[in-house]
């Protein structure tokens, strides 16, 4: 009895063991977007806003952006991103005062509207320091943490509902 009894106890510890070092996560453990590791500073850039005023990162604040950097000529698949952006943003209820969605660029009419939305010039430095900004397949997204630093890109096309769910968890962590 005993014998089976410390089986069973060093069994699920090994068992346990190969699982955390194999990297396997739980479902619920597991990011829609791709972690940025390490991730993309950009505290050092001060991005402008369409006034030309300077964008402080200002962590005391602990608001996270959501950052869309199309590259010009975007219609259509920026019209649909925008309004995808507009329905996440909406969904986040009494935490959406913590998110702010930053445009580089003129945004959609759609996005115009929505209370969160920062509009900046489109820059070239902070632009290039984005990770796959200029992927062929369309516009990425990415989630910037209330430090200065991208944490999270989502792929162009990707689920809106991926963003909504990985920025919820990231709200809890105030």
């Amino acid at each position: 009895m005993l014998i089976a009894l410390a089986a069973m106890f060093f069994g699920s510890m090994l068992v346990a063991g190969i699982l955390r070092f194999s990297g396997w996560q739980p479902t619920g453990h597991r990011n829609h977007g791709q972690l940025q590791d390490p991730p993309t500073d950009l505290r050092a850039l001060t991005p402008l806003r369409a006034d030309g005023s300077g964008y402080a990162w200002e962590p005391a604040q602990r608001t996270w952006r959501i950052l869309v950097a199309p590259a010009p000529g975007c219609r259509s698949e920026c019209d649909q991103l925008s309004q995808s952006l507009d329905r996440v943003w909406r969904l986040f209820g009494h935490n959406a005062d913590n998110v702010e969605i930053l445009w580089m660029g003129a945004p959609p009419a759609a996005l115009a509207q929505t209370p969160a939305l920062q509009v900046l010039q489109p820059q070239a430095t902070l632009r290039a320091a984005l990770p796959g900004v200029d992927d062929p397949a369309g516009t990425p997204i990415y989630v910037v943490d209330p430090y200065g630093f991208v944490i999270l890109r989502y792929a162009p096309g990707s689920d809106p509902a991926g963003l909504r769910a990985d920025l919820a968890r990231l709200l809890k962590l105030k």
